[in-house]
């Protein structure tokens, strides 16, 4: 038999709050954590945790992810160290950038100063593979340790390559998820060069006066473990990844394919990866840019591989109060899905007022509101979609 790979910690800073209680309440109450038409985390103090030695070392996208991580990894219970020997405990964190804000820094002091004044610390600061490397460092990972790139679905692809090395075997923990930091002017010029982001600094995913998305920054980890290893020694368990699929579109380096049916297979195979019809779907946390490109092709590849039933399943999206945080955007997700259906409540989209029709019926959550179980519990799915066409569902369910 397959090995059940289980949740038992999660952490999450985002620009609703610190921590992952504040994503999910704050979110449920129909708050958002947009400024000046970007999603900072302006609650997010890593001088709290990490000395002034251990903040010189690390960008902010990884100290974003370490103190995710230390709260997923208190959360646990694991006492600073993995509960197996360290070869068997494996990291995995996604990223679309990394250490940006180092980049821009240090390119300044490369151009204003000269190639002599370019700080020895540079590189391990801004490589992509800063934060698992330090949470290795930290929580004593001595399995393999990766950063991961696809764009904005890294977070959730990450999640699942800790999940398959647990599936197989390879490792008895993981310690999963994704950072981000990358609000810079330069990067909110890149976006808005290209049309995606919001001029009104407002995302309103799948309304009719939609106009983008708000550039987000923040980070999501969880501790997934084998359900054995759980059980042995006595962890409560949050939820359960139950299945996955991915695919790629093949169609265009940023732009989805309309006809959302790459998409829409990877949907199709996280149910049956999972053992699970549409009718135990309780929650859908869409991918939900707010740009008319993603909403089109999310919403077609839904109702392909959903039928009929969509338009009674419960959906919003997650972006709407935090923003895109881009690579750290697909574990946020992944933990305010679990969130939403642990408190049995999927949270809103926030300022959806006018449905845009053209995307056709679906059952979008405009304000709280209280999930049913299906007769196997609360099972919800999670979308990434990321540039290069990747397509990421996850299945997750939340423990009785």
């Amino acid at each position: 038999m397959r090995r059940r790979v289980v949740i038992t910690g999660i952490g999450a800073v985002t620009p609703l709050g610190v921590g992952a209680e504040a994503l999910h309440h704050n979110a449920v109450r129909g708050e958002n954590g947009f400024s000046g038409g970007m999603g900072r985390c302006a609650d997010f103090d890593a001088a709290k945790l990490l000395t002034k030695r251990e903040l010189s070392r690390m960008d902010r996208f990884c100290r974003l992810a370490v103190v995710a991580a230390d709260e997923a990894v208190r959360q646990a219970r694991w006492d600073g160290v993995p509960p197996v020997p360290p070869e068997r405990a494996h990291c995995v964190v996604g990223t679309a950038i990394g250490g940006l804000e180092t980049l821009e820094a240090q390119l300044e002091v490369f151009r204003t100063e000269g190639r002599g004044f370019v700080s020895p610390l540079a590189v391990p600061l801004l490589m992509a593979n800063a934060a698992p490397a330090q949470l290795s460092i930290r929580f004593g990972l001595g399995g393999e340790t990766a950063a991961l790139a696809t764009a904005c679905s890294s977070g959730a692809q990450a999640i699942i390559a800790g999940a398959r090395v647990i599936r197989s075997g390879e490792a008895d923990v993981a310690l999963v998820g994704g950072a981000e930091a990358a609000t810079s002017e330069f990067t909110r010029s890149m976006f808005a060069s290209n049309g995606a982001l919001s001029p009104s600094g407002n995302s309103v995913p799948f309304d009719r006066n939609r106009d983008g998305f708000v550039l987000g920054e923040g980070a999501g980890v969880l501790v997934l473990e084998g359900a054995e290893v759980a059980r042995a020694r006595g962890a409560d368990v949050l939820g359960e990844i139950l299945g996955y699929g991915v695919t790629s579109d093949h169609h265009h380096v940023t732009a989805p394919d309309p006809t959302g049916a790459p998409a829409a297979a990877a949907v199709r195979t996280a149910l049956a990866d999972s053992g699970l019809e549409v009718s135990d779907i309780a929650y859908i946390n869409a991918h939900g840019t707010g740009t008319r490109l993603n909403d089109v092709a999310e919403s077609a590849a839904l109702r392909l591989a959903l039928g009929e039933a969509l338009a009674d399943i419960p959906i919003s999206s997650t972006k709407s109060c935090v923003g895109h945080l881009l690579g750290a955007a697909g574990a946020v997700e992944a933990i305010a899905t679990l969130q939403a259906l642990r408190y049995r409540t999927a949270p809103p989209t926030h300022g959806l007022t006018e449905p845009d029709e053209a995307l056709g019926e679906l059952a979008h959550v405009r304000e709280a509101r209280a999930l049913k179980p299906s007769e196997k519990g609360y099972i919800g799915l999670t979308n990434s979609m990321g540039f290069g066409g990747h397509n990421v569902t996850i299945a997750i369910k939340g423990a009785a």
